[in-house]
């Protein structure tokens, strides 16, 4: 496959992915992003004044604190009477009145960086020609450059966010003439800026104590300061320059200069989710970090920066065309393209670009080590952010990680379980005292704290107790790509144990003897009664049925595959025999509760009844029926105005893909470009969510390759409009590593490399016939499209 890679341009992962626009940023949604986890960079790349927008992830609102209600108990078993008699908006109205709880704590910002050019005294106003700002996701630098029209000098500035030294890292270079800046920071939260000897500048403050729900503009002060409590933090730089450097009032200020250079580090006083912030001892972090990286100098610090993410990023490649028309179409601002795009347009190179641009962006926000990617990612300039910027776990969170095991990101999927560990504690509480549950339980939001109670507000979103039983599902997924039985009993099983330990005493008997969840939502969806009223609570939504029935399954497999409580995966699969199976309604679609309401709004945004579809694997070819009814069920959504939304149509492009619809996969992978994208290329909900990035990318592979059923199918959806192209680097389930090529939408060579031993059962097409050889060109036997793999070996399949 060496060919087509070096006609690509893609030969060995050294393709320049890049962004690219010929003026700067004037809003947020404009701006580069960078980042390694935990430090984040919104990059405007001004020419008279650069403004950086900062962010750290554990910058959140708020101290570790008790949400639970220890009188909401008190109201369950009225609650299930209520629906089991059929008094739906009344049992909501209880539900509302007294089992919902608070919100949770927002993610907020550290504030900005703010360069000025300085000329005679004063920021300088006088234009700049020959305009370049680009984000180069191979190597993770973002560059700013242009010519001052004052003095003729080309100054270039660079950009990135270092893993290795845990420091965002500015150099500016003029070519010719001189450099004078002023740098100082500013920020929403209360600070102070000191500049100090050593070309040190330091900005310190304190998060808020508390940010309330303010959507009606009711609250006298939503956002809450008090002294001493809350997260404090430190943003600290130290510059270099060849030029004089100058200490001004809460400023630096750099003059006559060729270069200079920017370490900068930030700290909070996170300790952990239990723990109240520290107070000292993040300072000195802070000056340890700032002074390890200038000693190191810049060089050094890109070597290593570059070295490392080049290693991670460069594991992918995808070619969806080539030759002229693609690198002029490279040369043309990715606005421009965009905009192009939207009209109209074909551009597979934005499209391969988009499906990279999202493996970076989890590389920049999910870090072995860091928190978990937010709602906004790691990114966000508001102290009252949408949605909190939080983690929303009832669909925006897990479809965050989609990408990675596929996307061949397995390492920046580790602060999904780490997040998992904290809410096994947290949500084990949660369980017990809310519903006197064993195991573990959380609901709608989740905040740095890890709370696992219900939020505020109406039923639709705020009740539901299934979120901690589909963040499980990662965590066997992990294990189903790489097949490590250490990860598997050490951290995977014990979690999803208790996931499963909490649905089993959350499920009650109904009338006719099936078990069933009471109270029950599909989120933020409602339907409307016999008697014409809009409501969410029931009893028995088909999402948590199809979300049980995974994880009863997975734990009774990990519990055989481990040779431990062998009595309790017996309690599992007896409970399994007894939930209710799919149904089937009135308009030929999939039910989305136990029973065939009207739904309120047709085209709602959320297509939680179809989690057997995707992200689960319960409805399939194999369940032709349902497969039909689910068919139906996403083409209703869109007739009534469904996918609205960018992480929506994200979703739909992945539901498609395992319809094997590639006409309507690509059709909303057009419409995620087209419709709920910004000039950066960051989803619009809108506003900015990057789950419509994650998600957008994942059904792009999913397009390409799936592996859920125990097979690797390959091009299960591949659309027309990409009749040529190789894809090299993904993930399979099994422990794989698939590369391959296709020529005029048909599959000319494929090479899977495997990591483990097993039976390698691979499906293309219908009666597609294939020859295996070994990397020694040696043939191996295969028979109906398996064949026997060893590990650390090669195959290579030739249709």
């Amino acid at each position: 496959m060496g060919e087509q890679w070096k006609q690509s341009g893609l030969e060995s992962g050294k393709k320049e992915w890049k962004l690219s626009y010929d003026k700067p940023a004037t809003v947020w949604e404009e701006a580069l992003p960078i980042g390694n986890g935990r430090l984040g960079g919104m990059v405007f790349g001004g020419a008279d004044a650069e403004r950086v927008a900062l962010n750290e992830d554990t910058l959140w609102a708020g101290i570790p604190r008790d949400t639970l209600d220890y009188d909401a108990r008190r109201y369950l078993a009225k609650s299930r009477e209520l629906l089991f008699n059929g008094k739906n908006a009344e049992a909501q109205r209880l539900i509302e009145e007294r089992m919902v709880g608070q919100d949770c704590q927002p993610y907020v910002p550290v504030g900005d960086l703010l360069l000025k050019r300085i000329e005679g005294g004063s920021v300088a106003k006088d234009g700049v020609s020959d305009y370049r700002r680009e984000l180069t996701l191979s190597d993770g630098v973002a560059t700013a450059s242009y010519r001052a029209d004052s003095d003729g000098a080309l100054v270039r500035g660079e950009y990135f966010a270092s893993v290795p030294d845990q420091v965002i890292v500015i150099r500016y270079v003029a070519e010719e003439g001189k450099l004078n800046f002023d740098v100082g920071f500013t920020s929403p939260i209360p600070c102070e800026t000191v500049a100090s000897d050593g070309a040190v500048l330091s900005m310190t403050g304190r998060a808020p104590s508390h940010v309330a729900e303010n959507y009606r503009g009711d609250h006298p002060e939503p956002v809450l300061y008090e002294e001493g409590i809350g997260m404090p933090f430190e943003a600290r730089l130290r510059a270099t320059t060849d030029g004089r450097l100058s200490l001004g009032d809460g400023r630096l200020e750099i003059r006559d200069a060729r270069e200079f250079t920017i370490y900068l580090a930030i700290e909070t006083g996170f300790v952990d989710y239990r723990t109240v912030p520290e107070e000292e001892a993040f300072l000195e972090r802070c000056r340890n970090r700032v002074d390890l990286a200038s000693e190191l100098g810049y060089e050094e610090l890109l070597r290593r920066h570059a070295e490392e993410h080049s290693a991670l990023f460069g594991r992918v490649d995808l070619v969806l065309e080539a030759g002229e028309e693609c690198s002029d179409l490279e040369e043309t601002p990715t606005d421009a393209r965009l905009e192009a795009y939207k009209n109209g347009g074909a551009d597979l190179g934005l499209e391969a670009l988009f499906f990279q641009y999202g493996r970076y962006l989890l590389m920049a926000s999910s870090r072995p080590g860091t928190q978990p990617a937010n709602l906004q990612g790691i990114w966000n300039p508001h102290v009252q952010p949408p949605w909190y910027s939080d983690y929303t776990v009832n669909i925006n969170t897990e479809m965050n990680y989609w990408l990675a095991e596929v996307g061949n990101l397995s390492e920046c999927h580790e602060p999904l379980f780490d997040l998992l560990d904290g809410l096994s504690d947290t949500g084990g509480r949660a369980a017990r005292v809310l519903y006197g549950c064993r195991g573990w339980t959380t609901h709608h939001n989740v905040d740095v704290w890890r709370m696992a109670t219900p939020t505020g507000g109406s039923a639709m979103w705020a009740f539901w107790p299934l979120g901690g039983a589909w963040l499980a599902r990662h965590l066997w997924d992990r294990y189903l790509f790489d097949r490590d039985e250490r990860f598997l009993k050490e951290r995977a099983y014990p979690i999803m144990k208790g996931a499963a330990l909490f649905c089993l005493d959350w499920l009650v008997e109904g009338p006719d003897g099936l078990l069933v969840t009471n109270p029950s939502t599909s989120p933020e969806n409602a339907f409307l009664t016999k008697d014409g009223e809009t409501c969410s609570v029931t009893v028995g939504s088909t999402m948590d049925f199809a979300i049980i029935k995974e994880l009863f399954a997975s734990v009774a497999a990990a519990s055989g595959k481990l040779g431990v409580d062998a009595s309790f995966a017996g309690e599992l699969t007896a409970a399994l025999a007894r939930l209710p199976d799919y149904r089937i309604g009135r308009h030929g679609t999939i039910q989305e509760w136990l029973e065939d309401y009207e739904e309120a709004e047709p085209g709602h945004r959320h297509i939680s009844h179809l989690y057997g579809l995707h992200p689960g694997d319960q409805i399939h070819e194999g369940t032709p029926e349902l497969f039909r009814a689910a068919s139906a069920t996403l083409a209703r959504r869109l007739a009534n105005g469904g996918g609205h939304t960018g992480w929506s149509c994200a979703w739909l492009i992945n539901q498609f893909a395992r319809l094997k619809d590639s006409k309507q996969a690509y059709a909303n992978l057009r419409t995620l470009l087209s419709k709920s994208t910004y000039p950066n290329l960051f989803d619009a909900h809108p506003p900015f969510q990057i789950d419509g990035n994650f998600g957008g990318a994942a059904g792009m592979a999913e397009m390409l390759l799936q592996s859920h059923l125990d097979a690797i199918e390959l091009l299960p959806a591949l659309p027309e409009a990409w009749k040529d192209g190789a894809v090299r680097g993904l993930k399979a389930r099994g422990g794989y590593t698939v590369d391959m090529r296709w020529e005029n939408g048909a599959l000319k060579e494929a090479t899977l490399a495997a990591s483990h031993d097993g039976a390698c059962r691979i499906r293309y097409g219908a009666g597609a016939v294939f020859a295996v050889t070994d990397c020694n060109g040696t043939a191996v036997a295969c028979e109906g499209g398996e064949f026997r793999a060893n590990a650390g070996e090669t195959y290579v399949l030739n249709f």
